[in-house]
């Protein structure tokens, strides 16, 4: 155990050191019992095997690949449900629908095929995309069609992908 002497008043304990600076006469009262030794004991140094740290690995959790039947499955629940959802907006869409619809499926069917592989992979970045998309063909209702794609994704994506998963062999 290393001890270091200064004005300051030096504490020992099991192998750390701490100081304090007298502040007021009681301190300095109290630094002089400690300095002296009758209220703390000695410890003897510890081995230098005390301070080796033992470095572990980071684990990474590896998601599963996508599944493609369940990204067709998917799609097509996504899409019936998407519908019924802004067929209540008819007067924002118009003729525009089923346009909306188109693209807002293809894009989320790409990212079920490509990148979701269960909880935890579900991502903003399809739905952005969708709004982008929407606003580049100039399809009307954009905002709305892409913020009710992500809340039906956060609210039934992977629960029926814990449920697909649970069916399977």
């Amino acid at each position: 155990m290393a001890v270091f002497r200064t004005h300051i008043v030096t504490l020992y304990s099991t192998g750390f050191v701490t100081s304090l600076a007298p502040t007021t006469a009681n301190t300095l009262n109290f630094a002089n019992r400690l300095t002296s030794g009758s209220l703390f004991r000695r410890f003897p140094a510890k081995s230098s095997s005390f301070f080796h740290l033992k470095a572990t690995p980071i684990q990474k959790y590896v998601y599963p690949d996508p599944i493609p039947e369940f990204a067709v499955y998917e799609t097509k629940k996504y899409r019936e449900e998407l519908k019924k959802k802004l067929s209540s907006e008819r007067e924002m869409f118009g003729d525009d629908l089923d346009s909306v619809l188109d693209t807002c499926a293809q894009l989320f069917s790409e990212f079920l095929h490509n990148e979701y592989g269960g909880p935890g992979t579900l991502l903003v970045e399809p739905f952005t995309n969708m709004l982008i998309e929407l606003k580049q063909k100039k399809l009307p209702g954009a905002n709305l069609a892409a913020r009710a794609s992500l809340l039906w994704a956060q609210n039934y994506l992977d629960r029926d992908w814990e449920i697909w998963n649970s069916e399977s062999p």
